[in-house]
């Protein structure tokens, strides 16, 4: 998912958005003067800003900074944990959004906010913000930030790509498709989101690829799903990016379903 849903609005509450949502379901692009963490108890949340997709599946918790206008797409049926982090206490997380693993002590603070129902101001709901906020201070962020364009013409290409990631249409062919020369769209790729053309695509395959595999998909399944030739070069791939091969990605995401 590339565009943001809609025209921004301002929302002051997000229960539209609190829990179960269905395969492929879409959550309006919007904003709120306080920052939001989002945990997705079961299924996979994308979420999309004009600067960036984020993926992030189960296990995972995005951050979303205040007033970041944001969309977001569920991957199977997701079951989404909303907490929000004041403006005061925004400013000890990133400035932009970002996708952290989350700790089983971050996970579990995090689920008791939300679970006992307690005051936002009272002391034990507090002390267990202040508990994941830490937790998510030290945690390792996801590199999987896709960079999105700007420029209406690579937007075009980039938008095609979003709808069919394993296509292998070479950038001269999508550029006939959209009206732009290779050159052109070529020299936008660099300048627009700083990487190649193959980069954004591959950077692109692998978000698409952990989404696949936290939903149980082979590896073989997966590389062939997204056009990767063989499951060695995407294995390759996927583990230059994320740090660990696919097959341990998978396990590991089954084993916190």
């Amino acid at each position: 998912m590339a565009e943001l849903i809609g025209e921004p609005v301002f929302w002051t509450d997000d229960s539209p958005v609190c829990g179960l949502l269905a395969h492929g379901e879409d959550i309006a692009a919007h904003f709120h003067d306080y920052g939001q963490l989002r945990y997705a108890a079961s299924g996979s949340l994308v979420t999309t800003t004009q600067v960036g997709t984020w993926v992030a599946p189960a296990n995972r918790i995005t951050w979303v900074p205040p007033f970041f206008v944001h969309s977001s797409r569920s991957y199977g049926e997701t079951d989404v944990r909303l907490l929000t982090v004041p403006a005061a206490l925004a400013g000890q997380l990133s400035a932009e959004p970002s996708v952290f693993m989350a700790s089983a002590l971050m996970r579990e603070a995090y689920l008791a906010i939300l679970n006992d129902h307690e005051p936002a101001d009272s002391p034990r709901a507090r002390l267990l913000l202040e508990v994941v906020i830490t937790e998510l201070a030290r945690a390792p962020q996801e590199p999987l930030r896709l960079p999105e364009p700007s420029d209406p013409r690579l937007r075009a290409v980039t938008d095609l790509l979003h709808a069919d990631p394993a296509s292998p249409a070479t950038l001269a062919e999508l550029g006939h498709r959209t009206g732009s020369s290779e050159r052109t769209l070529s020299r936008l790729f660099g300048s627009e989101v700083s990487m190649s053309f193959h980069q954004w695509r591959t950077l692109l395959r692998v978000q698409r690829a952990l989404l696949e595999l936290s939903e149980g998909t082979s590896v073989t399944d997966t590389a062939v799903r997204l056009g990767w030739a063989n499951p060695s070069s995407f294995i390759e791939a996927f583990t230059d990016l994320v740090g660990q091969t696919p097959g341990r990605y998978r396990s590991t995401a089954r084993l916190h379903d």
